[in-house]
C-alpha cells in the first residue's frame, strides 16, 4: 500500500494496533547478537499485539525488524523521505508506507502515530532520533516511554555521557529518568504492558 504524505487522508490510515517506534540501523552491525536481538524483539511485539512504525527501509536492522512484526501477523507502518529512494530501497510489504518530502516530516508523523519509542543498536542517524525523541519530551511535547534497547552494552558510553552530563548540571535528572535502560526483552514488554493513552504529540 503505497501513500503520499502531500495527499494523504484520516482514511489513509488503516494500523489498528498500538505502534511501536523502532529506530535502529539500516546495517546489520558485525556481531550476529544485534540481528538476533532485533528479530527477538520484533517477534515478541507482534506476538503481543504490537505494530511498528519505522523508517521504512528494506535494509539493515530496519529492513530485519519490519519483515518479522510482519511475518508474526503485527502491522508495520513505514515512513521515508523521497530523496532517500535514491539509495535505500523501501519496503513494499508494509501495511503502509508513507513517502514524505523532509526528514522533518518523516520523525514528525512517526512520533505522531507511535504509542512509545525504542531505540535499538544504530549509527548516527539512530542517536539523532532517540535524543531528539527525548528532547521533544522534555519540552513536554509527548509523554510516551522512550527506551535504549542496550543489547550487547551498545549504549554503556551513551548512557555514561548522560549521566555525566546530570553531574555536570547540563540535564535535569527528572530528563535524564525518562530515557528507560533495558538490558532484557521483558524489561521493555514490561513497560509496554503498562502503556495508557499517551498525551497526543504536538508538532
Amino acid at each position: 500500500m503505497l501513500i503520499d504524505m502531500n495527499s494523504m487522508l484520516d482514511q489513509d490510515i488503516v494500523t489498528t494496533q498500538p505502534l511501536v517506534a523502532l529506530y535502529c540501523g539500516s546495517r546489520s552491525g558485525n556481531n550476529p547478537i544485534y540481528k538476533e536481538t532485533a528479530i527477538a524483539l520484533a517477534r515478541t511485539l507482534a506476538e503481543n499485539g504490537f505494530g511498528a512504525v519505522y523508517g521504512g527501509a528494506s535494509i539493515g536492522l530496519m529492513g530485519q525488524v519490519a519483515d518479522t512484526v510482519l511475518e508474526y501477523g503485527g502491522e508495520v507502518v513505514g515512513v521515508i523521505p523521497q530523496f532517500m529512494l535514491d539509495y535505500e530501497i523501501a519496503n513494499n510489504k508494509l501495511t503502509e508506507l508513507h513517502i514524505v518530502d523532509t526528514m522533518h516530516t518523516r520523525k514528525a508523523m512517526m512520533a505522531d502515530r507511535a504509542s512509545a519509542f525504542i531505540a535499538l543498536p544504530g549509527g548516527l542517524g539512530t542517536f539523532e532520533e532517540i535524543l531528539e525523541i527525548a528532547t521533544w519530551g522534555q519540552l513536554n511535547q509527548h509523554q510516551k516511554p522512550m527506551i535504549l534497547y542496550n543489547v550487547n552494552g551498545f549504549y554503556a558510553p551513551l548512557i555514561a555521557q548522560l549521566d555525566h552530563a546530570v553531574q555536570e548540571g547540563f540535564l535535569p535528572m527528572q530528563h535524564r529518568a525518562k530515557l528507560l535502560v533495558c538490558n532484557q526483552q521483558q524489561q521493555i514488554l514490561e513497560i509496554l504492558s503498562n502503556l495508557g493513552s499517551p498525551a497526543e504529540f504536538v508538532v
